[in-house]
């Protein structure tokens, strides 16, 4: 336990004072034009493995998403009343803005981004979506989010189940609420911790679970690992500290305190398999952006942000505020870090399926939980 990040080798000998967690790739928020943004060899490697991508395309690709993420901020406000969200483009490496005014379409241009026609705004959606947040949904409904593609709300059905009678209330009263379309899903989420496991970064009972991103005085994590008071040990059974707050369900969500003689350190673990990274930041990546995943049990793997502000139903109770991915992982990732280049976008939560034959995966954004707790990030 008391190893340097360079004496990191293999699996839970690389868990270091409860300080690192699994980490993705998140564009820095610079203006245009970009410099090509940090991309370790690791990074790009996860890109080339999971995305299908060259190692040019992915550095490509990396440049445009830091473009991307600073142009989102710009173009909501040219949009003003009229912005109905966005998403990063990977064909075009280009940011797209809804807009439901075609007044704001020139101004929206003006700050660098391709404009999409549409008839509801965002707060229009959002607004719908936080009503349907109050019904009680049944567990063949999987969640339901707020989709500036479709500009609807969008609910997640579990296949096989839109003809139950429970089902079919659900939806009908979303639909009476605000525009709604209906998607089909494989399976319904479940979190991803785990039983026992030797050799793990940190446990709660018998519960092992993944260490989220460093802050001062601690790390942060899922709230499904744990509640506020309970003691943590880590990779090697010794104490790390505790609890201090925790929210699960409603959030997914948690605070660590670090002591006994761990520390924390701005680093997400490569696992031997690639090398650590370190955190620069928090910039929130876009829908449509790559990132990767870093955890306990499956390690690194890589995908893109599928939409964000949704809610998931687990069987425990809906989660709200959630970001989708098209990122694997199984039992023991909960906690884990995702990142987007060398910034931090959240903790591993839950989903469906596996590394070996794909699945998605939701995590409780970071910055939603230094705010809750009043946390500083620790970064290099």
């Amino acid at each position: 336990m008391r190893r340097t990040t360079a004496a990191r080798i293999g699996l839970s000998s690389l868990l270091v004072a409860g300080s690192w967690a699994a980490f993705g790739l998140t564009p820095a928020a610079n203006a245009a034009p970009a410099p090509a943004p940090v991309a370790s060899s690791a990074v790009l490697a996860g890109m080339e493995r999971d995305l299908g991508l060259t190692p040019a395309e992915a550095k490509a690709r990396l440049a445009a998403e830091k473009e991307a993420t600073a142009v989102e901020r710009r173009a909501e406000r040219a949009a003003g009343a009229a912005y109905g969200g966005s998403w990063f483009d990977a064909e075009t490496n280009s940011l797209v803005v809804a807009v439901s005014d075609g007044a704001a379409a020139d101004a929206v241009t003006g700050v660098g981004a391709s404009v999409r026609l549409v008839e509801h705004s965002a707060k229009t959606l959002d607004a719908a979506k936080e009503r349907i947040d109050t019904l009680d949904a049944p567990r063949g409904v999987a969640g339901w989010r707020v989709d500036p593609k479709a500009n609807s709300v969008v609910v997640s059905v579990v296949e096989g189940r839109a003809t139950e009678k429970p089902v079919r209330g659900f939806v009908e009263r979303a639909g009476a609420i605000g525009p709604v379309e209906v998607e089909t899903v494989a399976a319904a989420p479940e979190t991803f911790a785990a039983g026992t496991v030797g050799g793990d970064p940190y446990y709660t009972g018998n519960v092992r679970c993944s260490i989220g991103f460093s802050v001062h005085g601690g790390f942060v994590t899922a709230g499904h690992c744990g509640g506020t008071g309970q003691s943590v040990s880590g990779w090697d059974g010794s104490g790390i500290g505790s609890f201090q707050g925790s929210s699960f369900p409603g959030d997914d969500m948690a605070y660590v305190s670090v002591g006994n003689g761990w520390w924390t350190e701005p680093v997400v673990l490569g696992w031997g398999t690639v090398s650590d990274q370190l955190v620069r930041g928090s910039a929130e990546a876009p829908v449509g952006a790559s990132i990767c995943r870093s955890g306990s049990t499956t390690h690194w793997h890589c995908g893109t942000v599928l939409a964000k502000n949704e809610t998931v139903n687990y069987s425990q109770g809906a989660v709200h505020q959630m970001t989708k991915t098209s990122v694997c992982a199984e039992g023991g990732d909960s906690g884990g870090s995702f990142i987007s280049g060398d910034q931090a976008q959240g903790v591993t939560s839950g989903g469906w399926g596996n590394c070996s034959g794909g699945g998605e995966t939701w995590y409780q954004p970071v910055n939603e939980i230094l705010g809750r707790y009043g946390l500083t990030l620790h970064t290099a």
